[in-house]
């Protein structure tokens, strides 16, 4: 073992095999070799290894990168492993690959440059699904559905009102990862273990080369600090509860009691047993995986809760369910938006449930208030004592319920069989909640506009971020 050599002896396998973190690690690998070669370049330009020894070391890091992880020998991390192998490679120059660094600063640059990368993807993705919502909901301003709270009929509403609102989550989860990337997208390098070191390096140089925005700067606040993956961590959980959210309503709507919409057969499955059964197995997975998600935040802040300056290697257990969750969450979300994009609707179905629960309640209430000036309490008083028998009353049952509560007949005070029949109508409900934010056809038409802008302009900073990371990436790559 390379780093035993000097202070320790030989390590019993299985020790070696609970220290280890090589399974974790294959996130990080070629981001090590990245690393490696900006701290290589820096080094090289500061006079601090000769441009011989450069070449002979990035050639052996050229090779393994071509070979893969695979090509790897035995260690407790992969950046023990890699620097073997560059030593095995490239004769004993290679050990001045490590000069003026640590494992700790090493793998914080690491494992920011790789999350750097998972996060451009997620944002690209769900940016995807976003779309996919609000563009099924510019085709369907006009669908009435009914809406609920308390999982009972409430008000009608339409269904881009409803797929709207899943969008304008999304978008906030957008936004957090946004500003999240903001605080990984700094540099460690050039802390070392903790106190920096003293060799002249330049740090500014190697988070440049990498395509960092900036430092991370105080050295023993650079390798310590673990905050930037909770960080990410609870905007993932975040983001899972609402998919969950989605997903239970997939499910629900589903079943047969409410027959709202059909899965595609793609993200269903069947019984082996019942074979009439068409299980919402894609859904009920993103439900679950949720779980999974929710239960890595509270692993990592768990780990990191108490841990003294400076690094500990406590740390090297937050990394497993950083990369776990990065992975649940980003194939729940493309799994969501295939099977949001094939969703079946039975707008007939729908409709047919707007008016269901006597939704259109609250509209009647309403129209008493603006119509004949009584104060709302009453109004609403007046209808929840029909509610309690009728949920499709007269005028004259109207007045009867008006003079029972509050001494007063409407159609008296110019409440006409019109207004009761507009206010009983679910699609006249729906035409009337035209204020900012509600479920009229012109209004969910304002907002569906509004966000395909903001998903055009979300999808320009995701690519121009990718973009200056990737200009600086190859561009030292490119490097001899």
């Amino acid at each position: 073992m390379l780093l035993r050599g000097g202070r320790l002896g030989a390590i019993d396998r299985e020790v070696l095999e609970f220290i280890s973190s090589r399974e974790a690690d294959s996130w990080i690998f070629e981001a090590d070799l990245l690393v490696d070669r900006a701290h290589l370049v820096m080094l090289k330009d500061r006079g601090l290894i000769k441009a011989e020894e450069f070449a002979t070391i990035v050639g052996a890091l050229d090779q393994l990168f071509a070979e893969g992880e695979e090509a790897l020998g035995e260690g407790e991390d992969v950046h023990e492993a890699i620097e073997a192998c560059v030593i095995a490679r490239a004769g004993q120059v290679g050990g001045r690959m490590h000069t003026g660094r640590s494992r700790n600063d090493e793998v914080a640059t690491c494992i920011r440059l790789a999350l750097r990368e998972q996060l451009l993807g997620l944002m690209e993705e769900l940016n995807m699904l976003a779309a996919t919502l609000v563009d099924r909901a510019g085709k369907n301003t006009d669908t009435l559905i009914p809406g609920f709270t308390h999982l009972q009929h409430a008000q009608p509403t339409t269904l881009a009102h409803h797929l709207l609102a899943h969008a304008d989550a999304l978008l906030r989860d957008q936004s957090r990862l946004e500003d999240a990337y903001r605080r990984v997208n700094l540099s460690p390098l050039g802390a070392a273990a903790f106190a920096s070191t003293g060799f002249e390096i330049d740090r500014d140089q190697t988070c440049r080369l990498l395509g960092f925005d900036g430092l991370l700067e105080n050295s023993m606040d650079a390798v310590s600090s673990r905050d930037f993956v909770l960080e990410v961590l609870a905007h993932l959980s975040i983001l899972m509860v609402n998919l969950s959210r989605m997903a239970e309503e997939i499910i629900l709507w589903s079943t047969s009691e409410f027959a709202y919409l059909e899965i595609d057969d793609l993200f269903a499955s069947t019984s082996s047993i019942m074979p009439q059964k068409k299980n919402p197995d894609t859904a009920e997975l993103v439900r679950g995986k949720t779980g999974s998600v929710l239960g890595g935040l509270i692993s990592a802040l768990t780990i990191c809760k108490a841990l003294p300056l400076s690094y500990n290697r406590d740390l090297q257990e937050v990394t497993p369910h950083l990369w776990r969750s990065v992975s649940l969450v980003r194939g729940a979300v493309r799994i969501m938006d295939g099977c949001v994009s094939s969703l079946r609707f039975n707008t007939s179905r729908l409709e047919e449930s707007a008016g269901a629960g006597f939704s259109t309640a609250t509209e009647l209430a309403d129209s008493l208030v603006r119509k004949t000036g009584i104060p709302f309490r009453t109004a609403h008083q007046i209808v929840g004592r029909i509610a309690a028998t009728n949920t499709s009353p007269t005028l004259e049952e109207l007045d009867a319920a008006g003079e029972d509560v509050a001494r007063i007949r409407p159609s008296a005070m110019g409440y006409s069989r019109d207004d009761l029949a507009r206010a009983l109508n679910p699609r006249s409900n729906v035409a009337l909640r035209s204020r900012p934010g509600g479920p009229a056809p012109a209004e969910t038409g304002r907002m569906v506009a509004q966000r395909l802008e903001m998903l055009a302009q979300r999808r320009a900073g995701v690519r121009e971020r990718r973009e200056k990371a990737s200009r600086a990436l190859q561009a030292l790559r490119e490097i001899r």
